[in-house]
């Protein structure tokens, strides 16, 4: 019964989506189609096959190195702090990042993120027959996060139509950042955290080109590469890499604690209203029927619930600190969905994070299709992380 729910979750999710776009009549079924098969081949490949778990486990391994050697840093400047059987969040989960985005900085200074991301993204292009700009584009986003993939691809963002920019305001909505993985990894399964990134990249295109249909001509279809002219010098780059990493992590802690503080205050006031009620429940009620549709239990529907509400609300990183808490005592396929689900950065700061950065690169009138289409954002962003789950929830039981 729960696989039946879990198949019909899928179907569901893109009827809505069929629905809710004004362009039903361009949309492409064949491609569709394409990337579903495409979705399921590498779930299958990554969850339930040995070669699979292997090459998740190599990766896995490499995070844990890459955090590792992280640690190494935050251990020579803290000392006494790393050494205590207990580490914080912030240094555990938020100081590592400083590292993990220079790393990758440096992998791109070199060509080698970039070549790989452009490799893989015309493979993607060639197999879904979809446009190189937008597969790039969906692979870049999953390395580098939202706003630094715009800003890699902003010289022909500025001679797009406003229809296709649109495209890529609904697909930056599912975004993951390669230097926020090590994070994740220290409180939920590498292994659905792994398996969450490509889906995501390739739901956004699915939900991006039912939602927002566009056709694009061969002249228009081009990939914008960085010449050596525009980049830094190599200790300039790290530098600036290093710096950048430390205001994501101040961004990042000042987002948790304030939106956790700003739930325990909505709490207060409901509490005051009605005894008992949180934001929280609230959230369980709305996100219930969906939930439901990821093949759970009532227990566990009602807290899944409560965990995609409070992505949506405040971010990824409040739900899964409450996900840690309580994984030990959950079903693997519960435990699924959830990491699955909450593995991407669709929340309402993300909207504002990409207007800003729209706003950055266009002038004020082009960047208004984002604030026109705020629904679009965020119906994709949601749509995106359930038909992920429920991918991934059809291979774990």
């Amino acid at each position: 019964m729960y696989f039946l729910l879990n198949i019909l979750g899928v179907l569901v999710v893109m009827g809505i989506i069929y629905l809710c776009s004004p362009n039903r009549k361009n949309v492409k079924w064949k491609i569709i189609l394409t990337l579903l098969v495409i979705e399921l081949l590498i779930t299958w490949f990554m969850l339930s096959t040995t070669i699979g778990t292997w090459v998740i486990k190599q990766i896995a391994t490499f995070f844990t190195w890459l955090i590792a050697c992280a640690n190494e840093g935050i251990s020579f400047v803290f000392p006494s702090v790393m050494a205590n059987e207990q580490v914080d969040f912030f240094f555990s989960a938020l100081m590592p990042i400083i590292f993990i985005i220079t790393f990758f900085d440096i992998l791109s200074y070199f060509g080698i993120l970039t070549w790989i991301i452009d490799k893989v993204g015309w493979l993607i292009s060639k197999v879904s027959g979809l446009p190189k700009l937008e597969s790039f584009f969906s692979i870049q986003m999953m390395f580098l996060g939202n706003t630094e993939a715009l800003a890699v691809i902003r010289m022909q963002l500025v001679s797009l139509k406003d229809q296709r920019l649109l495209t890529f305001g609904i697909m930056s909505m599912s975004s993951i950042s390669g230097s926020i993985i090590g994070a994740y990894l220290s409180m939920v399964p590498a292994e659905f955290v792994f398996v969450a990134i490509p889906l995501n990249c390739l739901n956004a295109l699915l939900i991006a080109n039912m939602l927002n249909p566009v056709t694009v001509s061969k002249e228009d279809d081009v990939v914008y590469i960085p010449t050596k002219e525009e980049r830094k010098d190599f200790f300039s780059t790290i530098s600036n890499s290093m710096l950048v990493g430390v205001k994501m992590v101040i961004v990042i802690m000042a987002m948790v604690i304030g939106y956790v503080a700003l739930t325990a205050s909505l709490n207060g006031i409901l509490g005051l209203a009605v005894d008992g009620l949180t934001i929280q429940k609230i959230f369980s009620v709305i996100f219930s029927p969906f939930a439901f549709l990821f093949g759970l239990n009532w227990e566990d529907t009602m807290y899944v619930a409560q965990l995609m509400g409070i992505k949506l609300a405040t971010n990824e990183f409040v739900a899964l600190l409450d996900l840690k808490n309580q994984i030990s005592g959950m079903a693997p396929h519960t435990v699924a969905v959830a990491v699955t689900y909450l593995t991407s950065f669709a929340n309402f700061s993300t909207v504002g994070m990409i207007y800003g950065t729209f706003n950055s690169i266009l002038d004020e009138e082009r960047s208004s299709i984002i604030g026109r289409n705020v629904w679009k954002l965020l119906l994709s962003g949601m749509a995106v992380s359930m038909l992920s789950a429920m991918i991934v929830g059809l291979f774990v039981w």
